[in-house]
């Protein structure tokens, strides 16, 4: 049995989402024909209030889509320095879009409307525009942390009165949601743009939705073409989507209570120095000095299980939907005979 905790993308589809996948009405996404695509776009723009969506490869293609609409050259995104979209993207702010990222330092990666007006650019010659004010829910580099929607509407309010562009990377907002119980069409009203993944907890094989107004959705349409996204018969995997909204949301509360398991079983090792609170379902620990960060993940790869460095010391594992109570129960066996 290997246990892959490296991340919540290696996930495979399930029976009936394979299902779902075979029996797909499709057309060609280009000529905006496939009638599942058209239907996840519709159904997910429904969820979240807003106007429109569009179906794209991957969460990184649908937030740097929203920054390319958002911004002209030369302009800047305020983002905090765990921001997905500054640290794993490829420098695609600047290869996409001409404009640079300004780093705010937060409190495990979010930051606040105060933060945010201290670092707009005055209407000087010599300083490059401010356009854009982008945050992610839940923070992947922060371990899973979680916005609640009383902290985001203070900066949806600054963004307004500033008429700055506000997106949202939400590869994990449903972890974050069903943690909160707050509500999507709330989340919906506070941006101009969200972009939710759909292969991570949701279990999908691949695919993102970015969702905003109808004119931000046809422009992005347009840039999703001149990034070589336009898909044709896209609606086999559309379909696998349909079917993750359905069924696959409120099933995240158990990856989070598994991840805490192991968040508690890490802080109780001797060799392990820091855990970040487990708020959904990212692990991120430190091993300290007793044990040799690459020795560590050597010692779990010999007992079939995977999981990410996230710096010399630092790890991570992530739970998701292929993570199994017998799983869980190996992994804590297994960490705890390394004690």
């Amino acid at each position: 049995m290997i246990i892959d905790l490296r991340s919540d993308t290696v996930t495979k589809p399930s029976k009936g989402m394979l299902d779902a996948m075979m029996n797909a009405e499709v057309g060609d996404d280009v000529f905006a024909e496939d009638p599942t695509v058209i239907k996840l776009e519709e159904k997910a723009a429904s969820m979240f209030g807003m106007e429109a969506a569009l179906f794209c490869p991957s969460g990184t293609m649908t937030n740097q889509i929203a920054i390319k609409v958002h911004t002209q050259a030369g302009e800047e995104v305020l983002c905090d320095v765990n921001s997905h979209i500054y640290n794993y993207e490829g420098g695609g702010i600047a290869f996409n879009s001409g404009v640079q990222a300004k780093l705010i330092q937060g409190s495990r990666g979010k930051i606040t409307a105060e933060q945010i007006e201290q670092n707009i650019n005055g209407d000087y010659d010599w300083l490059c525009r401010t356009s854009l004010v982008e945050l992610e829910n839940t923070v992947n580099k922060a371990g899973g942390s979680i916005y609640k929607l009383s902290e985001v509407l203070p900066i949806t309010k600054l963004c307004k009165e500033k008429k700055l562009g506000l997106h949202l990377d939400g590869a994990r907002i449903f972890n974050a949601l069903v943690e909160t119980n707050e509500s999507a069409k709330d989340w919906g009203i506070a941006f101009d743009s969200i972009s939710i993944c759909l292969s991570k907890g949701l279990g999908t094989p691949l695919g993102s939705l970015l969702l905003g107004k109808k004119e931000f959705i046809k422009q992005s349409r347009r840039i999703r073409k001149v990034f070589g996204g336009g898909m044709r018969q896209a609606g086999f995997i559309a379909a696998t989507g349909i079917y993750a909204l359905d069924n696959n949301i409120t099933r995240l509360k158990e990856d989070h209570k598994r991840a805490r398991e192991i968040g508690t079983t890490l802080s109780g090792l001797s060799f392990i120095d820091r855990v970040m609170p487990v708020e959904s379902n990212i692990v991120i620990f430190d091993v300290n000095e007793k044990m040799n960060g690459a020795d560590f993940q050597k010692k779990l790869s010999d007992n079939n299980i995977k999981i990410s460095a996230f710096g010399k010391q630092t790890m991570r594992m992530v739970t998701h939907m292929d993570f199994t109570d017998d799983m869980l129960e190996k992994t804590i066996s297994s960490l705890k005979k390394f004690n």
